[in-house]
């Protein structure tokens, strides 16, 4: 791995993250560190996911993994405020 990958992973996870967070309605009790972990590892799935299906990677935006990643985000997006959220006593 090199620093441009690791780099391109965080901004990736970052925006992958935010659009998690945009599509879930409501408030969520988590910060921006957390939401950008949630992408970059819906990221990572979703990109797999798409690779299991067959989906071909274009030299362009590949419309059906960002589907997907996204998704992903914002089912992680909402597991992790309500774990976070249930934890509070």
């Amino acid at each position: 791995m090199t620093i441009e990958s690791i780099l391109g992973a965080i901004v990736i996870g970052a925006v992958i993250g935010a659009i998690g967070r945009l599509l879930l309605p409501g408030r969520q009790a988590i910060g921006w560190i957390l939401t950008v972990v949630v992408g970059i590892v819906a990221a990572l799935i979703g990109t797999m996911i798409a690779q299991v299906m067959g989906v071909q990677t274009t030299p362009g935006i590949d419309w059906i993994e960002l589907v997907m990643q996204a998704v992903l985000a914002v089912v992680g997006v909402g597991l992790v405020a309500g774990l976070k959220r249930g934890s509070r006593v």
